[in-house]
């Protein structure tokens, strides 16, 4: 494949975005689906079939019989799951800004360069990730508490302090792909982020919500079937646990990668739009 051509596109194309989203999906599916399988599906997949298998073993008690039996010991370990599979999807990110950024350069993504420049970010890409993380959870927190004390007045100021924590998070959403082709820190690629998003939020969160709407009806759909199946058998059973741990593994996969090559291609895109930068710059940094 040819490197795309440099110069300076006239503005953000959510279109555009779309089509190189999947077409590198496409190129090197096989490349994609290794770091992928190794950072998120295979963590998920070990995480899902525990919890199904969990709850299958309670039978027809349900959460009943999950109070009833070690709550402490399941909310811990699910905590900690949740958090190593909170930092391995950082680490699969990280990696798939390389894979991405090489394929647009007509390169084929070596898996063991992108998971060693996804190591190298690791530290950054952490901080990065809590940060936006404890933004949405405390404008969220906020939210509450002045629905709590105000009733429905209280409720809007949290919404609307809320929505302004969620904009923030928006305009830092090219910090990590920052992290890896530019090797900032933390706040040097907040900052930069923020830079290369303004006047293209709006854009940006239309290509998201899109994503979004699309992993939600795929995710609804597979609950439904998967609910529907349970209801009928009345509960759980062995290899139901193994085909909704399979099922919700790979929705969750499929998802997490169309994301965050989404996230890297929107990067190129911006550093095109605003710059003028082409890919073949981008790719230089690593030579």
């Amino acid at each position: 494949m040819a490197s795309i051509a440099s110069g300076r596109l006239e503005k953000f194309s959510i279109g555009r975005v779309f089509s190189n989203t999947f077409s590198v999906i496409g190129r090197s599916f096989g490349s994609l689906a290794m770091i992928v399988g190794l950072f998120t599906a295979l963590p998920a997949l070990i995480y899902n079939f525990w919890n199904f298998s969990r709850i299958a073993s309670f039978g027809a008690g349900g959460a009943a019989g999950l109070e009833q039996a070690a709550l402490a010991n399941y909310g811990i370990t699910s905590m900690i799951a949740a958090l190593v599979i909170f930092v391995l999807a950082l680490l699969a990110q990280a990696a798939l800004v390389r894979a991405t950024v090489e394929d647009l350069n007509g390169k084929r993504p070596a898996i063991g360069d992108c998971i060693q420049v996804a190591l190298r970010s690791f530290l950054p890409a952490i901080g990065i990730g809590i940060i936006a993380f404890f933004a949405i959870v405390v404008a969220g927190g906020v939210m509450a508490l002045f629905g709590s004390l105000i009733p429905f007045l209280g409720w809007l100021i949290g919404l609307a302090i809320f929505i302004a924590a969620a904009i923030w998070v928006l305009s830092i959403s090219v910090a990590l792909p920052v992290v890896v082709q530019e090797k900032q820190g933390v706040f040097g690629s907040i900052a930069r982020s923020r830079a290369l998003t303004k006047g293209s939020r709006w854009s940006i969160f239309g290509l998201f919500l899109a994503i979004g709407i699309i992993a939600m009806v795929i995710q609804v759909g597979f609950s439904l079937i998967f609910g529907l199946s349970v209801a009928s058998a009345g509960g759980i059973s062995p290899v139901g646990a193994v085909v909704g741990a399979v099922g919700s593994s790979l929705v969750s996969s499929i998802f997490s990668t169309v994301f965050s090559v989404a996230i890297a291609v929107t990067y190129v895109e911006l550093r095109r739009v605003k710059e003028g930068t082409s890919v073949d710059e981008l790719a230089e940094i690593f030579s």
